[in-house]
């Protein structure tokens, strides 16, 4: 069990560290109205804006799901 939560950690810190560098370059080969447009005015911190947006989504996505397997359970108890 402690290799797959190193693992899933492991991959996990790849993935935030992925996408911050492409959003980092991203930001730095864009012109400016097109770079403002899609990431905001915001150009500090690419690594934590990620990361927080990261957490968003994932908060997003569980809460939905929490929800159908609740709706499911109770159609099931019934």
């Amino acid at each position: 069990m402690f290799k797959r939560l190193f693992w899933v950690g492991v991959g996990f810190s790849i993935g935030v560290v992925a996408a911050s560098k492409a959003r980092s370059y991203a930001k730095a080969h864009t012109p400016a109205g097109a770079r403002e447009f899609v990431f905001g005015r915001e150009t500090n911190n690419v690594a934590v804006s990620t990361v927080l947006g990261l957490y968003d989504e994932f908060q997003t996505t569980r809460k939905a799901r929490e929800a159908e397997l609740n709706q499911q359970y109770v159609a099931a108890s019934r």
